[in-house]
């Protein structure tokens, strides 16, 4: 199987979109180029870096946003619900008066679970609907399809999910987990848990592929021996093959970076072949309280490493997980994307306010030290790389496919998307 295929296809056909996005300028910022355009090694960012442009950028009683999710394909299964919370907070922030007394118009676009689509959407919504900021997509591959063209149009775009880390660009803000906010408290859980084995399973792209290969290299520092790594396409569900090599590897654990409704075929196959959570357990990065039902299996004793479940018991998180559910039914439950998407129209409309402008260069300026108490705990912004400090949770899933939380990190993790407080970390190594 090629190391990188879906990741590869990503970028057919983006060249084009990306220079046609260069001939457009999206709320007037002066200098949006970033190497983060190359792929990820890049830690080019903006507090302060470039001067306000006059004005506000917006003009009339209404504020142009883009929601640009998956609501059809594998991811849909995730996406829908970051869909979901992005237009709860919207109005809410409209019926408080909006931002900068200008109400939110939202317009949405389907990403279709494919990352040339994203990048096909993000051009139309900055060039030609004049979005002043979109909020949205899921995996790796479909941020780094929007990246270049998000810098090329001179745009903004808000992240909700976690990541594998190793970008930061000024013309992304990331509301998720970056890798030393999830990956490595899943690591130090495991330390904790007397775990000497470990299997490593992915969806074949980006994110997986990275996060496991700093996994590799914190488990030695950890004295964890990883037994497997095995990989299956996005749009693939039949694990049948892989979870025999997991079975037969008879690991302390399998830490599964499986994305989408490929998850559905590998806990199928799973149980089929005698694992479950006494045998051989799981920890997941992408199992959230709406995929955990979904399963089509009783995923009761699995784990999951997070920011935020539904069961964080807060003030803030009981009027969110309120609101949700008196606007999409008492059986929807809330989740980490979801809450870090609500979350990132929040903090876009603390920063302009701060600002007092819409405008690219002024946002970005005024964005270091922006905070939200938002329903997993109050949230900073660090504006030296435009992600925000938070706390890494570990939740056992229980007979109610909620999360019981049995870890927790000692306060908000200050990010680090280029690991530099790691001196286990070489990127040049696998």
């Amino acid at each position: 199987m090629s190391k990188e295929p879906l990741f590869r296809r990503t970028f057919v056909g983006l060249a084009a979109i990306a220079a046609a996005a260069l001939l457009a300028t999206a709320c007037g910022s002066s200098d949006a180029t970033s190497d983060a355009a190359s792929g990820g090694s890049s830690e080019t960012t903006g507090a302060g870096a470039a001067k306000s442009t006059a004005g506000t950028c917006v003009e009339g009683d209404t504020v142009k946003l883009g929601f640009l999710n998956s609501t059809s394909g594998p991811m849909a299964i995730s996406e829908q619900t970051v869909r979901d919370s992005l237009i709860l907070a919207a109005e809410e922030i409209n019926a408080s008066g909006g931002i900068m007394g200008k109400k939110i118009k939202y317009i949405e676009e389907d990403g279709q679970s494919t990352p040339t689509v994203f990048a096909e959407k993000i051009n139309k919504l900055l060039t030609q609907d004049k979005v002043s900021a979109v909020f949205g997509g899921w995996t790796s591959a479909s941020r780094k399809a929007m990246l270049p063209v998000v810098e090329g149009a001179k745009g903004l775009l808000f992240y909700p999910v976690q990541y594998e880390g190793l970008e930061a660009s000024k013309n992304i803000y990331y509301t998720g987990a970056t890798t030393n906010q999830q990956i490595i408290p899943a690591m130090d859980f495991l330390k904790s848990k007397g775990v000497k084995t470990l299997f490593l399973a992915g969806s074949d792209y980006v994110f997986p592929r990275t996060a496991n290969k700093i996994i590799k290299q914190y488990a030695k520092t950890l004295g964890i021996q990883i037994v497997g790594e095995e990989y299956v396409p996005l749009d693939k569900n039949d694990w049948t093959t892989q979870v025999a090599k997991i079975a037969a590897a008879k690991p302390d654990f399998v830490f599964n970076t499986i994305n989408g409704s490929s998850n559905v075929g590998f806990i199928k196959a799973y149980y089929e072949a005698g694992l479950g959570p006494n045998k051989s357990p799981i920890i997941s990065v992408s199992i959230a309280e709406e995929e955990a039902p979904a399963m089509g299996a009783n995923v009761t004793g699995q784990y999951a490493a997070w920011n935020y479940f539904q069961s964080v018991e807060s003030p803030n998180n009981s009027k969110f997980i309120k609101a949700f559910q008196s606007k999409y039914g008492t059986n929807r439950p809330t989740s980490d994307p979801m809450e870090a998407a609500y979350t990132s129209l929040y903090l876009y409309k603390n920063i302009v306010e701060k600002a007092k402008s819409f405008c690219v260069d002024a946002v970005n300026a005024a964005s270091d030290g922006v905070s939200f108490d938002a329903p997993e705990g109050t949230v900073t912004l660090d504006g030296s790389n435009h992600h925000i400090a938070k706390t890494g949770l570990i939740g056992q899933i229980n007979a109610k496919n909620q999360f019981d939380v049995v870890w927790k990190s000692n306060g908000p993790i200050k990010p680090d998307p280029f690991l530099k407080g790691y001196t286990w970390w070489d990127p040049t190594k696998e």
